[in-house]
């Protein structure tokens, strides 16, 4: 099964470059059997990507979850405590195989949605 999410640009040109290895949630998904995630990059560009493959998704308290995914966030530590201010735990979705599109996609044109606030089933 696959959900699309959107991301912010930089964060979007971090996971395709192979430099941020973990997409971080306040909420995740619910279905066990989500193994893709469709990439939405959000505005300005506005445009589906590509792709990856769930390796893990990674449930802990905030400072643990920081400090297993640090070197491979693709943010800064200020950026994700912030990100996460008011909770005591989050979730770290490990990235899998990238696929990138050879052409972004429009949501409306190829997949019939507006875009989602956190993510959506596809």
């Amino acid at each position: 099964m696959k959900v699309l999410l959107s991301i912010k640009p930089d964060f979007v040109e971090k996971v395709f470059s192979g430099e941020k290895k973990y997409e971080f949630r306040r909420v995740i998904f619910k279905k066990p059997e989500v193994n893709t995630v469709v990439v939405y990059a959000s505005t300005p560009v506005r445009k589906v990507i590509g792709e990856f493959s769930v390796k893990k998704i990674i449930f802990d308290e905030i400072g643990s979850l920081w400090e297993k995914t640090k070197k491979f966030s693709g943010i800064s530590e200020d950026y994700f405590f912030k990100y996460f201010n008011d909770k005591d735990f989050g979730y770290a979705i490990e990235i899998g195989e990238i696929v990138k599109y050879n052409k972004a996609l429009s949501l409306q044109d190829h997949f019939n949605v507006s875009p989602p606030q956190s993510f959506m089933y596809l």
